[in-house]
């Protein structure tokens, strides 16, 4: 995942959207559904109907960047709300990009106590 800048807030959209839309309409998402500016640096995380796709938009000040993930096996773990958005922290993204349940993740090796 590129490096976000400190500060840059992550929004999950709930529910589904169609993966057929672009720039423009995910950008209009954002405006009519979560309420937010597309335009405001902060990172907008839609998820399509099968649960195996999904796009994020960023803003960077000089353009729109779009990006795209497509699981093989599996599917993203999405919120169960059907609108609205949910709030996640860079650690959580980048546990979601890679298919991890990161509403709930547990170690599976804990720190040994001192020597």
């Amino acid at each position: 995942m590129i490096g976000l800048p400190a500060g840059t807030r992550i929004w999950m959209a709930a529910g589904v959207t169609d993966m057929r839309c672009g720039f423009n309409s995910l950008a209009a998402k954002v405006e009519t559904a979560l309420n937010e500016n597309p335009f405001s640096g902060h990172v907008f995380v839609f998820r399509g109907r099968r649960g195996d796709l999904l796009k994020i938009l960023w803003s960077t000040g000089d353009g729109l960047i779009l990006l795209a993930k497509r699981l093989e096996r599996g599917r993203f773990i999405w919120p169960q709300a059907t609108e609205g958005s949910v709030s996640l922290s860079p650690a959580q993204l980048s546990m979601l990009l890679e298919g991890i349940d990161w509403r709930r993740p547990e170690r599976t090796q804990y720190p040994m106590s001192g020597l």
